[in-house]
């Protein structure tokens, strides 16, 4: 079963939660711990830990 096809099954807001979630946990992993030499990828910039936390979970909404 595609990946598309199981979203589609699920209920939107448990997927939108949970995206929100990882976004927030994403911002917060960038607030605290966070990259303070600007040389890290993920962390040097709370854009890219947000997009990575809400795709974290996006991926972990998904059974």
């Amino acid at each position: 079963m595609k990946i598309w096809d199981k979203i589609k099954q699920q209920n939107w807001y448990k997927i939108t939660f949970a995206i929100l979630i990882g976004a927030g946990l994403g911002y917060a992993y960038y607030y605290f711990i966070g990259c303070s030499s600007g040389s890290c990828a993920i962390t040097s910039k709370p854009w890219n830990s947000i997009g990575y936390g809400a795709f974290a979970g996006l991926i972990l909404s998904i059974k």
